[in-house]
Order: structure tokens, then C-alpha cells, then sequence
């Protein structure tokens, strides 16, 4: 498939809704979202920003059943022993990378959402994303659910803001769409060769405008594979070096730290800009092969990302009004495969972190031996987590964006 039909038919199978994406095709800098800066100085309502970890990463192997000897049955050289993890309590524990978020859970300032899923769960990269941002599990349409939560709040592409290097499906409405703001000048210091990349994302002669948004959306999906190489390299190169020369990330294209991206969230969050709703993104975890090292060098770049921003959120006021909300497409399979690495699953973990999130571990761990054809089945449904988003944090009516879905979280936030 050529790059040219790539992109009609992204938009043709409902990826990304093309007349949306195409209204908010306009040109955005930092400077026209600080340009808000004060809009919201009495303001009592929540940010909410939106981490997408892209690939289907393994949960598992991140909120870790150590205590569990089915765990350690399934997964021989691939399972963390009890004296390794970060210890959330007497049977489940945090990957060794996530340091950070063991102090914040000890705050009281990280929610680990076990067994999130949906009905008859898919595996595919592409379809499986499209199912999480649409918020459409049933028949995913061609608008996401923050897009349609935009559309009822005035369209006004900078309450949406995406710091990715192109508008994600998620912030896609029927009739408006958030803003794309590149991070100009804060590359990682090894970058990833553009290649496939670079073949997918570039404009083609007569192309529609609205499809080539479209394909850089996705082409971390397609180039991940890549990508993982790409990230194992790096990790490799860098063994004896500085901790903070990490490796780029495989996010559509995007050589930008997650660092980097949440650092522009912060300033725009201290500035109180108009903007509710922030996107940003860390791919790369589609670990089928030697998922150990490379899920770790993935796991300590976000540690190091979130730790930092939700500490730094938590000196002003404007920042302890920040919720954060971690998500992957899938989680992986229980049984490791003959390569050392995990193949696409279905139910994971979410994760919900700041100073207003009521932590702890929520949800019942799924049973490891109990499965849905090798997989985990899932407990909490995934639109129970965005109604409570879009219910407590948004300050909308869920059932307006989620069609009339009904469903809540109980217990991650204060009640008033």
C-alpha cells in the first residue's frame, strides 16, 4: 500500500475524522496557547493531561503480581523477583525503572487502576487505539472523546492542545479539533532516523490536507517494529552514560522527549491558559522480543517525566488542579513468548496521578490463571474511567460525550 492510499484509507476506515481534523488544520505555536495566559485566573475547574504510551505496553511487567507464583510459572526469565520490585503491598509492586511513581503512590498521589479493558477486546495496533480515543469499543465513529468533549465546549482548538507532532485522533470532533503545537528545538540529544517515518508523514503532490494530518497520527503504529530497534540501540550506546541522555522516543515520528512535552504542559498550566485538556505521547512498547531492557529504558523515561511534572505541579495552585491519566492501547500477553518478550493482550493497567487523585490500588488484580483464551480479562471498563474524567475533572456531562454511558470509578477522587 503506497503512502498516498495509506492515508485515504486511514480516514476512510474512521481512524480519524477527516472533516474535523481538516477545520482545525490551522498553524499553532506555543505562543498563540500562552497568548490565553490568565483566562483562567478564577477558574476553580481541572486540567486534564492525557499520556499515550503507544505500542501495548506490558503491563504486567509494570504493576507487577510478584507475590503470584502463576506470574513467575508464565513468564521464567521475563518475571521480576519479589526482591526487585517496588513494593505496593504484600503482592504487587511497581517495575524497578519506576522509582518516581513508588514515592508518589506512597503520597498517596498515584491511582493504579488494575484491569482495564473492554467488551470482546481487539489486538490490533491500529484498531485497538482507535477503540481507547474514539471511546467507542462497540462501533468505533471518526471522532474522539475529548473531540466531542471540544465540540460542546465552544471549539475553540486551544482548550484541546496536543504537544505530539500531529493531532491524535483523540482530540478530533465532529465539528472542531484541538491544536497541534510542535516542540521546536527540544530534540533528544540521539535521535532515530526518520526513514519509514519520514516516507509516511511527507506531503504527497494533490494530496488532501486532512489525510496527510491523518498519516502521521498513526505511523508510529506502523513504524514501531522499527522503532523498537531504533530505542534498543540507543539504550545500548548509552550504558555508560548520563541518565538524562535518554533515548528518543517512537512516537509517530516525534524525537521529543516526553520530558520535554510535559515541560511545555507546565508552563502553560503556571501561565493558567485557557486550555482544559493536554496530549502527549511516548511510544516504542511493542515488545515481542528482549522486552526486559527495553521495557525498563521505556518505563524510567516516563518515571523521570512524571515524577518530575506532578512534583513540580504540586507548588501552585493552578498545578495541584492537574490530573494526569496514563494509557495504552493493550496490555500483553501472560505467557512470554520463546523470544523473551510478550505478543499483543487485551486487559492492563491505567494509571491516574496529582495532588486531587485519591491513590492507591483500585480494582481487583485479574486472575493470572483464570483467562480469556491466554489473556487477562478485564474488570473495569475503560469509559467508567473517562466518565469519571470528564464527570470530575471536565466538569461535562459523560453521557453526552460517551453516549449515554452511565458507568463511574468510585473512590479516586475526594468527594467535594
Amino acid at each position: 500500500m503506497d503512502t498516498v492510499t495509506r492515508r485515504k484509507f486511514l480516514i476512510a476506515s474512521g481512524v480519524v475524522g477527516g472533516g474535523a481534523l481538516a477545520a482545525g488544520l490551522g498553524t499553532w505555536a506555543l505562543t498563540d496557547i500562552l497568548d490565553t495566559a490568565g483566562d483562567r485566573a478564577g477558574d476553580s475547574g481541572r486540567t486534564l493531561v492525557v499520556v499515550t504510551l503507544y505500542g501495548g505496553n506490558d503491563g504486567l511487567n509494570t504493576v507487577i503480581p510478584y507475590a503470584d507464583p502463576a506470574y513467575h510459572d508464565a513468564r521464567a526469565e521475563l518475571a521480576y523477583r519479589p526482591e526487585e520490585v517496588k513494593r505496593l503491598d504484600d503482592h504487587t509492586g511497581l517495575n524497578p525503572a519506576l522509582g518516581g511513581l513508588h514515592t508518589l503512590f506512597g503520597q498517596g498521589r498515584l491511582a493504579v487502576l488494575r484491569g482495564v479493558g473492554y467488551p470482546k477486546p481487539d489486538r490490533s495496533h491500529f484498531r485497538s487505539m482507535d477503540i481507547w480515543q474514539t471511546g467507542q469499543p462497540d462501533r468505533p465513529g471518526s471522532t474522539g472523546w475529548l473531540g466531542r468533549w471540544l465540540d460542546g465546549a465552544g471549539g475553540d482548538p486551544r482548550l484541546a492542545v496536543s504537544f505530539e507532532p500531529a493531532l491524535p485522533p483523540l482530540l478530533a470532533g465532529e465539528r472542531s479539533a484541538g491544536a497541534a503545537v510542535p516542540v521546536a528545538g527540544r530534540k533528544a540529544r540521539r535521535g532515530l532516523p526518520d526513514g519509514t517515518v519520514t516516507a509516511l508523514a511527507a506531503p504527497a503532490a494533490g494530496e488532501p490536507p486532512a489525510q496527510a494530518r491523518a498519516a502521521a497520527c498513526f505511523a508510529d503504529l506502523r513504524a514501531v517494529d522499527t522503532m523498537i530497534t531504533e530505542v534498543r540501540d540507543a539504550a545500548q550506546a548509552q550504558s555508560g552514560a548520563e541518565s538524562d541522555q535518554a533515548p528518543a522516543t517512537g512516537t509517530g515520528g516525534a524525537r521529543t522527549p516526553l520530558a520535554a512535552q510535559l515541560d511545555l504542559v507546565a508552563q502553560c498550566v503556571e501561565a493558567r491558559v485557557a486550555s482544559r485538556v493536554f496530549s502527549v505521547s511516548l511510544g516504542g512498547f511493542d515488545t515481542h522480543a528482549d522486552e526486559k531492557q527495553l521495557q525498563a529504558v521505556l518505563l524510567g523515561q516516563l518515571d523521570k517525566a512524571l515524577a518530575g511534572f506532578v512534583e513540580r505541579m504540586a507548588r501552585t495552585e493552578a498545578g495541584r488542579k492537574v490530573v494526569v491519566l496514563v494509557y495504552s492501547e493493550f496490555g500483553r500477553r501472560v505467557r512470554a513468548n520463546a523470544s523473551d518478550g510478550t505478543d499483543h493482550g487485551t486487559a492492563s493497567n491505567v494509571l491516574l496521578l496529582g495532588s486531587g487523585v485519591r491513590g492507591g490500588l483500585h480494582g481487583e488484580q485479574p486472575s493470572l490463571t483464570d483467562l480469556d483464551d491466554g489473556d487477562l480479562k478485564f474488570g473495569i471498563d475503560f469509559r467508567d474511567v473517562y466518565a469519571t474524567l470528564l464527570e470530575r475533572v471536565l466538569d461535562t456531562d459523560p453521557g453526552r460525550v460517551l453516549g449515554g454511558w452511565s458507568g463511574r470509578l468510585g473512590g479516586v477522587f475526594d468527594p467535594n
